[in-house]
């Protein structure tokens, strides 16, 4: 079906829509860290990076990365139209999470990215954060 609106219309159209960020990813991992007692967690503190969960104590910053958004090898399908554009903005958000990543580190921060995906899996997901909580972040 061909779009009634000029691609000036349309962009103003979605410029308009906002953003409920990865509100429903974010909330399957906090119901995996309650339902597995998993304690000591903050959501969206200020801290570099916007990690969507932290535990200050163990210095621990978990980002949860949705499949499409940060361009997941094995669920990510660029949309078939403005393939260029789609490309350019994943690669973007992947370099953007390497470079907070590497922030993070040197502040002395240990990171933890979860995709999407994982969340089906919440034995996973909870024993890979119970391990990053007990290492020790290096140089300390």
């Amino acid at each position: 079906m061909a779009d009634i609106l000029t691609p000036r219309q349309r962009s103003k159209l979605m410029s308009a829509i906002r953003s409920k960020g990865n509100r429903n990813t974010e909330l399957r991992l906090a119901a995996i860290l309650k339902t597995n007692g998993v304690r000591g967690w903050r959501r969206h503190p200020k801290v570099l990076g916007k990690p969507d969960f932290v535990f200050r104590q163990a210095r621990l910053a978990i980002f949860v990365d949705g499949c499409f958004w940060h361009g997941c090898c094995f669920h990510c399908r660029m949309p078939k139209s403005r393939q260029d554009f789609w490309t350019r903005k994943i690669l973007k958000n992947k370099e953007r999470d390497r470079e907070v990543n590497k922030l993070l580190k040197r502040a002395g921060w240990k990171v933890l990215r979860i995709w999407e995906h994982s969340l089906l899996d919440p034995l996973k997901v909870t024993a890979r954060t119970k391990a990053a909580l007990a290492s020790k972040v290096a140089g300390r």
